[in-house]
């Protein structure tokens, strides 16, 4: 069994998905006493400027830096960048190690190529669904249209995503959520990829009845079969 190296902390609720998710498909596979190798470098995600808003923004990219290069150092296999948002890092990190960073759009786009859906709608962070490292490689490489929320809309699933990580209270979160999605759909969405790994806390495939693609599930997914290759 391969060691998956988990960069996490971004936020942390997710991490625990993360790790519990993959503990858990490496015991369905295996069976017994089996769990996942997993080494985690769980970042402060308070020192972690994605949207380069800040003048530190150099210190906190190489933040991520030194933690793959940490990861490969101690023994990973391949690298889980526990985020949606901080793959806009991500080819950036893959110049600086050795192993392979399992992108979370590839995974993606791999299941929902397997479904023959050729239109998404994408939710996830503002950075998410509006800069081109996530949709547009979803476009150019694997030739998916991606349709994403109208501005307002950007801004309310931006707002409950961080309630989440701040650990506010979200009760209008899943209806608001919800009245998105159909927008989306209406519009041609064929399906709707969730794409924070937050979201799946608020929403979930019980809750509508357009296919979810839950990028938190299918990453831990493509990890554990790279681990069992």
């Amino acid at each position: 069994m391969r060691t998956i190296g988990l960069i996490g902390g971004m936020s942390w609720k997710s991490s625990l998905e993360y790790y519990k998710l993959m503990n858990e498909l490496i015991h369905d596979k295996l069976g017994g006493w089996h769990s996942a190798k997993i080494i985690m470098y769980s970042l402060d995600f308070d020192e972690i400027d994605l949207e380069h808003h800040t003048k530190d923004w150099k210190k906190s990219d190489e933040i991520l830096f030194n933690a793959a290069k940490a990861l490969e150092k101690s023994g990973a296999d391949c690298i889980v960048i526990g985020a949606n948002t901080a793959h806009i890092l991500a080819d950036k990190i893959q110049e600086k190690i050795k192993i392979p960073v399992l992108h979370i759009t590839d995974a993606t786009a791999e299941q929902i190529k397997n479904k023959k859906i050729n239109s998404v709608g994408l939710l996830g962070t503002k950075l998410t669904m509006q800069e081109n490292f996530y949709k547009g490689r979803l476009e150019r490489k694997h030739n998916i249209k991606v349709l994403v929320p109208e501005t307002s809309d950007q801004e309310k699933i931006n707002a409950k995503i961080n309630n989440i990580i701040l650990g506010k209270e979200n009760p209008k979160a899943k209806k608001e959520i919800i009245t998105i999605i159909d927008k989306l759909v209406k519009k041609g969405a064929k399906a709707i990829i969730l794409g924070c790994t937050e979201l799946p806390l608020i929403v979930n495939q019980s809750d509508v009845k357009v296919l979810l693609f839950d990028t938190m599930k299918i990453h831990a997914e493509k990890a554990v079969t790279y681990s069992l290759k």
